[in-house]
């Protein structure tokens, strides 16, 4: 049933219940279904023995973000962690395979009884309590880290974007992570600047250049108001405190390469300290597109070298791209109103090579950068 392919879900279905009450294969194969779904997250390997429930796939951690942090709470000399609203789980077996033991608390009862399954699925019971309970009556004393993971959604309004609107308020959560000796908090990476806690420093994480999270740490030693942002798998991070913080880099005409900054270095604005890195500049003070000369490798930047710069016009990009035979076309866009599909229809491409176009301003005007990655 793991491997079962949604158009044989009836005929599994139809056999299954011969022998089996209809309610507990219809249950079966929406887990199968939840399985295949978390692969993506928890790998092959650990979603075919876990047990899920849709909202415990849509916002659990991914293991490879949970790795890494269960590895920085390792490097700071953690051994015990009160993983509050632990969902399904994720942290809590990532902290426990780093040799954390965990108290892992979540108010629901369904989910509660799932961690709990997935904690002795995976061999790991023995290092996870799992408690069902309101994390605000929650005794943390005694454990040497608070992990708060706070729900940002809603069943009636989906995404939840007032941190004071979270389940439990993002106030409560700093009140409870700075009574530990290093709390740290989950939060959604679009968070404004200014809601973040004075004494926090913020990190965005991202995962095959897709931003994933924003943490808050809290800890005696840390730079309060320090910013960082960290991109797996590579394990680059770039970090400022508030007294290095660069200003933003100075506007020039748009040189031979075009740098893309990793989502997460936008996210925590250090992308002066990138540019610096790069030896460039913004193409215009309100983009994120960090403009070269030479060509350097950073890990933290996608690099392109620009063959074209055009003022927006759909007939002209057209005549080039045929000019050029562009059958394959990558369209990016940051600071448009044009939507790349729709783009891609008016200009029709074919042929036998491949480009990718910017939409953007370049000095406040809508412009059109043709190049190829470097």
């Amino acid at each position: 049933m793991r491997d079962t392919e949604p158009a044989r879900e009836l005929a599994v279905a139809t056999r299954l219940r011969r022998d089996h009450p209809a309610e507990l294969v219809s249950a079966a194969l929406a887990q199968a279904r939840l399985r295949q779904r978390a692969v993506a997250k928890f790998g092959a390997a650990d979603a075919g023995r876990m047990f899920f429930t849709p909202n415990g796939v849509e916002q659990s951690t991914r293991t490879s973000v949970a790795t890494y942090r269960a590895e920085c709470f390792q490097a700071l000399g953690v051994r015990s962690v009160a993983d509050l609203c632990c969902g399904i789980g994720g942290d809590a077996i990532a902290f426990a395979r780093a040799g954390i033991r965990v108290l892992a608390v979540d108010r629901d009862p369904l989910t509660v009884a799932v961690a709990r399954a997935n904690a002795d699925a995976l061999g790991l019971a023995e290092l996870i309590e799992v408690r069902e309970a309101d994390v605000t009556e929650v005794d943390t004393a005694g454990y040497d880290a608070v992990f708060v993971d706070p729900a940002r959604r809603s069943s009636k309004r989906g995404r939840i974007f007032d941190p004071e609107a979270y389940s439990p308020p993002l106030s409560w959560a700093v009140s409870a992570a700075v009574q530990a000796p290093l709390g740290a908090l989950k939060i959604a990476p679009g968070i404004p600047h200014e809601a973040i806690p004075a004494q926090a420093e913020a990190e965005w994480i991202s995962d095959g250049g897709d931003v994933k999270e924003a943490v808050l740490w809290f800890r005696a030693d840390g730079t309060p108001g320090a910013r960082r942002a960290m991109l797996l798998p590579a394990g680059a991070g770039v970090w400022a405190a508030p007294d290095t913080m660069l200003p933003d880099p100075a506007v020039r005409p748009v040189g031979r390469y075009l740098y893309e900054p990793d989502g997460a270095v936008i996210r925590a604005h250090l992308v002066a300290e990138v540019a610096e890195e790069l030896e460039g500049g913004l193409i215009d003070p309100t983009i994120a597109y960090v403009t070269a000369d030479e060509h350097h490798v950073t890990p933290y930047a996608a690099a392109y070298e620009i063959t074209d710069q055009l003022p927006f016009n759909v007939k002209k990009l057209k005549a080039l791209l045929r000019e050029r035979e562009v059958g394959i076309l990558t369209v990016k866009k940051r600071g448009s109103a044009v939507e790349p599909e729709e783009l891609r229809k008016k200009v029709k491409p074919q042929g036998r090579n491949s480009a990718t176009v910017f939409l953007t301003r370049v000095a406040g005007a809508p412009t059109m950068l043709i190049g190829h990655p470097a």
